[in-house]
């Protein structure tokens, strides 16, 4: 059974960090682009960041940049998401998808329709 699993999310005061892990079953995410996007109720969901299988490269949202760095272990299966420097508009679920269909991102990766597998998501809120 093909399954993203997500875990790390909590509760953190502003300024603090929390590392987000995403862990495959069932394939490996070796030769994939994975993303991690995020949304709030009642929004669209957010391209957060993407790191391509091929060079490692990343990609990050405006809003993020400088502050969450994205990373794989493809020996583990597993891709994190490290968020310093949280804000309260970091609130939100966030959740990691692989895109079966490339293994770079390209100028498309906040585009969801381009992942395949979706995790559950995390529940990440950032509170004083």
């Amino acid at each position: 059974q093909v399954q993203l699993v997500e875990s790390g999310g909590g509760l953190v005061q502003p300024g603090g960090s929390l590392r987000l892990s995403c862990a495959a079953s069932g394939f490996t995410l070796d030769h994939y682009a994975i993303g991690w996007f995020r949304q709030v109720p009642g929004k669209e969901r957010e391209g957060v960041s993407c790191i391509s299988y091929s060079d490692s490269s990343t990609e990050f949202a405006d809003s993020v940049k400088g502050r969450f760095t994205i990373s794989r272990d493809n020996g583990k299966n597993t891709v994190y998401l490290q968020m310093n420097s949280l804000k309260l508009e970091d609130t939100a679920v966030y959740y990691c998808a692989a895109n079966l269909m490339r293994s770079r991102c390209s100028g498309y990766w906040r585009n969801d329709h381009e992942y395949a597998y979706w995790g559950q998501g995390t529940q990440v809120t950032v509170s004083s």
